[in-house]
């Protein structure tokens, strides 16, 4: 059994980039069974952006899960973003998941935007004033809700999806000082509360791709300034150590590394 996961975060899409990942989205079926779009795919979180992801991503022959980052939360329009990709056919999660019946199993997408916080050691706590406290709750309800989520699923292989990153490993060359409001330790929980096998994020441009739960699960930074390409594509397969991936870029030419 081999699942084909095509994965990219952070296209930050306006009328002027419509058109982009057309070409390499157009062969998208020749080398995935789905794509999962890890947030951030508008500027500002306008119906009007939300219509130009729609019109990049919408039918293209597999299905299309995403969460939404914080730019997608810029203008206060989410409601309107996601009746406008739902009714291109993309699926957007929010603490909920969903099993997708590809051609070699059964996939789970369990997925939410996630909040920043800190990680182990160096993180903020649920303590002092109350906007403090608001903070780290946000990130706990977030985390409580992918956990949930992630032990509901009924399938054969379980992927998490999220803006915010699980771990400090895909932060590593953005400044330190911001580490807190790129991610949290405890999405790193969540995703190891469940038999995880690959947790894929974006939000940290500047970051680096590869990365580890503290449970031993693989954690990809998607963002597209840090994959550089349409989208990166994980073959997920019986076993837990089976994980190939390889990219495509605008071009439509396939790569493939260890």
């Amino acid at each position: 059994m081999v699942i084909r996961i095509a994965a990219v975060g952070d296209v930050h899409l306006d009328e002027d980039v419509v058109g982009r990942f057309r070409p390499a989205l157009d062969e998208l079926p020749e080398h995935a069974d789905v794509l999962l779009l890890a947030g951030d795919l508008t500027r500002h979180g306008t119906e009007a952006e939300a219509r130009c992801v729609a019109t990049e991503f919408g039918g293209l022959g597999v299905p299309v899960v995403t969460v939404l980052g914080n730019h997608d939360h810029q203008c206060d329009q989410v409601p309107q973003v996601v009746k406008v990709l739902e009714d291109a056919g993309i699926t957007v999660l929010e603490g909920d998941g969903v099993v997708l019946d590809c051609a070699d199993g059964r996939l789970g997408v369990a997925g939410v935007k996630g909040f920043g916080g800190g990680f182990a050691g160096r993180c903020a706590s649920d303590f002092g004033e109350p906007e403090m406290k608001a903070f780290v709750r946000t990130t706990t309800q977030s985390a409580d809700a992918l956990s949930a989520a992630l032990r509901g699923l009924d399938c054969d292989v379980l992927v998490a999806l999220t803006h915010y990153s699980p771990v400090p490993d895909t932060l590593a060359g953005e400044p330190l000082e911001i580490y807190p409001f790129l991610g949290s330790y405890q999405l790193g929980q969540a995703i190891d509360s469940a038999p995880t096998a690959l947790a894929l994020h974006g939000h940290a441009h500047a970051g680096t791709e590869r990365g580890t739960t503290p449970g031993g699960v693989r954690v990809r930074n998607v963002a597209h300034p840090v994959i550089k390409q349409a989208y990166s594509v994980f073959h997920l397969g019986d076993h837990p150590d089976q994980v190939q991936v390889s990219g495509v870029g605008s071009s439509g030419i396939q790569q493939t590394w260890s």
